[in-house]
C-alpha cells in the first residue's frame, strides 16, 4: 500500500501490521538478519558505548514555544498591543487574519456556507501547518497538550506504584466522533465541538480569564490521571485528524534509522501516539531509513530519549516515503 495512504489509515484508527518478508527492501533485510543472528546489543550496553544521558532539549523547546505562543495573546490583550488578537481559534497575528483547520470547518458546516473571512484565515494557517508539519500544533501550541503532559506524569507514577490500571480504547474512537462533531454542527446549526473543546476553553479561560467552562477541563485531567492516559488527545480531540491530514505531505518529519537502534522501546512508552513509532520494533521497519507517520505530533520526546540517534528531526520533501 502506499505510504501516505497507509499512514492516513493509521490517523483514522488502523493498527499498523509486520510488514510482510516481500515488504522489507534488501538493505533492510541485510541488518534485520544481522540483528537476529548476533543479537542486538542491549540498551545498558548503548549507553555506556555513547554514554548518552537522558536529554530534554527538544521538550524545553516545545515547552517555551507553546508558553511563549499563548502568553502573546495574553500580552496582546492586556496591554492593547494588537500583536497577536483573538485566540488559538480564530486570531490576528501583525495584520494577517488565521483560523484554526477544525474550527473554520465547523463553523462552515455549521453556517452551511464558505465564508470567505474563514478562507483567507484558513489558508495561511494551512501554508504555515503544510511546512511545519500538520500535528506539530497539538505539541507545540495547543495550551492543554501541556496541562495533560503534565497529568500523564501523575498518572504514569500512580500506575508505577499500581494504585492504579491504565486503562485504553479503540484509536478508531476519534474518527466516530469527527464525523459526529461534523454531523451536530451540521444538524444543529451550532459548533458543539468548540463548545467542550478544550484547546479553545483554555486558550480563552487565559486571555479572558477562567470561566465555569474550566470544570469540563478538570473534568478530563482528572479522567486522565486516574483512567486513562493522555485519553482526549489519543481517542477524542478532532483537531489530531485534522491536522494530521494535513500532515500527511508535510516536508517536517520525525525519521528513523534502522542501523544502531537496540530496540529497546523507551520512545515508544514516552510517546503520545506510539503507534507511529511501530517501525522501530524489532523486524517491523521496511527500509533503512524511514519517515514517521502523519499522526506523530513531532513533539520531540522520541528523539530527546533515543541513546542512538536513530529517531531525528529532519526536512525533506519526500513525503511518508523512505
Amino acid at each position: 500500500m502506499n505510504r501516505i495512504g497507509e499512514s492516513f489509515l493509521q490517523l483514522l484508527g488502523k493498527t499498523p501490521k509486520k510488514p510482510a518478508r516481500e515488504e522489507i527492501l534488501p538493505a533492510a533485510q541485510e541488518i534485520h538478519y544481522y540483528k537476529k543472528v548476533n543479537k542486538v546489543i542491549t540498551r545498558e550496553v548503548i549507553m555506556k558505548l555513547h554514554a548518552v544521558p537522558h536529554k530534554n532539549t527538544w521538550r524545553n523547546r516545545r515547552w517555551l514555544t507553546l508558553l511563549v505562543v499563548n502568553l502573546l495573546f495574553v500580552v496582546s490583550y492586556y496591554l492593547d498591543i494588537q500583536l497577536l488578537e483573538g485566540a488559538l481559534t480564530a486570531s490576528r497575528f501583525m495584520g494577517f487574519h488565521m483560523a484554526d483547520l477544525n474550527s473554520a470547518l465547523q463553523v462552515m458546516l455549521a453556517f452551511k456556507e464558505v465564508l470567505i473571512n474563514l478562507v483567507i484565515g484558513t489558508t495561511t494557517v494551512l501554508i504555515m501547518w503544510l511546512l511545519l508539519g500538520g500535528r506539530t500544533f497539538c505539541s507545540w501550541v495547543c495550551p492543554y497538550h501541556l496541562v495533560a503532559e503534565w497529568a500523564e506524569k501523575l498518572h504514569l507514577k500512580l500506575v508505577e506504584k499500581k494504585i492504579i490500571k491504565g486503562v485504553t480504547f479503540h484509536r478508531g474512537m476519534r474518527t466516530v466522533l469527527y464525523v459526529i462533531f461534523a454531523l451536530l454542527a451540521v444538524v444543529t446549526g451550532y459548533t458543539v465541538f468548540e463548545t467542550i473543546s478544550p484547546t479553545g476553553i483554555i486558550s480563552r479561560a487565559l486571555i479572558y480569564g477562567p470561566r465555569i467552562a474550566l470544570v469540563w477541563v478538570s473534568f478530563l485531567l482528572l479522567f486522565e490521571i486516574f483512567v486513562s492516559r493522555r485519553a482526549w488527545c489519543r481517542y477524542a480531540c478532532p483537531i489530531g485528524i485534522t491536522y494530521g491530514i494535513v500532515g500527511l505531505v508535510s516536508p517536517l518529519r520525525v525519521t528513523y534509522n534502522i542501523q544502531d537502534c537496540a530496540h529497546e522501546g523507551d520512545c515508544r512508552k514516552a510517546c503520545l501516539v506510539p503507534h507511529v513509532l511501530d517501525v522501530t520494533i524489532k523486524g517491523r521497519s521496511r527500509d533503512v531509513n524511514m519517515a514517521i507517520g502523519a499522526d506523530c505530533t513531532r513533539c520531540g520526546l522520541c528523539v530527546d530519549l533515543c541513546p542512538t540517534d536513530s529517531l531525528n528531526f529532519e526536512y525533506r520533501f519526500t513525503g511518508t516515503g523512505k
